[in-house]
C-alpha cells in the first residue's frame, strides 16, 4: 500500500515517536507497515521514509539509495530497515549536506551532519543490528532519525539563504554537491563502514 506523505504543518510530525513494543518486532502487523513503508519511499523517490512521515508514530524508518533521480550524487544504500534506533556520533567533524524532504516538497536546504555514526537496533525481522555508517550516507540516516524525534531537515538549516527550489538547486547548485560528495566520501569512507 503506497501512503499520502505527511507535509510540514502537519502536527504528527512534530511529536516523538514511541518506540515499538518488543513483542511487536518481527511481528506480521509491523512487516507489513515495513512493506508499505518500503512501497511508498520507492513510489515517491525518496531515499528514506520515517514511520511518522506516513502518520504512524512509532520508531521505525527505512532508508534505500540506489540511482534515485532525486539524489543522483548519492552513493547506494542497500534497503535498510531499522527498528527503535540509537544513534551516536562517532567524530566531532561535520559536513554541509544539501538535503530536501519528501515531507518538505520542492525545497532543498543545507544540514550540518556527522559523517561517521553507529546506528543500533532491529532490524525488520527483529535481528540486532549494528552499523558503522560513513560519509554522505550518514547524513541519510540521520535525516530519518530526526523524523523519529519530531524534526524536520528545515529545523537544522543553519543558514536559511541555503534554502532553494529542487529546479534551482539543480540549476544553481548540484554541479558543486557531486564536486563534494566526492570529497566527502573520499575523506570518509572505509573498510569499516558498512556501505563502503
Amino acid at each position: 500500500m503506497i501512503y499520502d506523505i505527511l507535509e510540514l504543518g502537519h502536527p504528527l510530525l512534530r511529536n516523538v515517536a514511541k518506540p515499538l513494543p518488543e513483542d511487536l518486532i518481527g511481528s506480521t502487523l509491523v512487516k507489513t507497515l515495513i512493506a508499505d513503508m518500503i512501497e511508498t519511499m520507492r513510489a515517491t523517490r525518496g531515499a528514506g521514509l520515517a514511520a511518522p512521515q506516513i502518520g504512524e508514530s512509532v520508531r521505525i524508518f527505512v532508508v534505500e539509495v540506489d540511482n534515485n533521480p532525486r539524489y543522483p550524487y548519492k552513493p547506494a544504500i542497500p534497503l535498510t530497515v531499522v527498528i527503535n534506533p540509537d544513534m551516536t556520533f562517532e567524530t566531532d567533524d561535520r559536513f554541509d549536506n544539501y538535503e530536501g524532504c519528501l515531507s518538505v516538497p520542492n525545497l532543498r536546504g543545507i544540514v550540518p551532519r556527522c559523517p561517521i555514526i553507529r546506528v543500533r537496533g532491529f532490524d525488520g525481522n527483529g535481528e540486532p543490528l549494528d552499523r558503522t555508517i560513513r560519509g554522505v550516507s550518514a547524513g541519510t540516516f540521520q535525516h530519518e532519525f530526526d523524523h523519529l524525534d519530531g524534526m524536520v531537515f528545515v529545523d537544522r538549516v543553519t543558514d536559511s539563504k541555503t534554502l532553494c527550489t529542487i529546479d534551482a538547486f539543480r540549476t544553481w547548485y548540484e554541479d558543486d554537491v557531486r564536486r563534494k560528495v566526492r570529497e566527502i566520501e573520499a575523506a570518509y569512507r572505509s573498510a569499516d563502514s558498512d556501505y563502503a
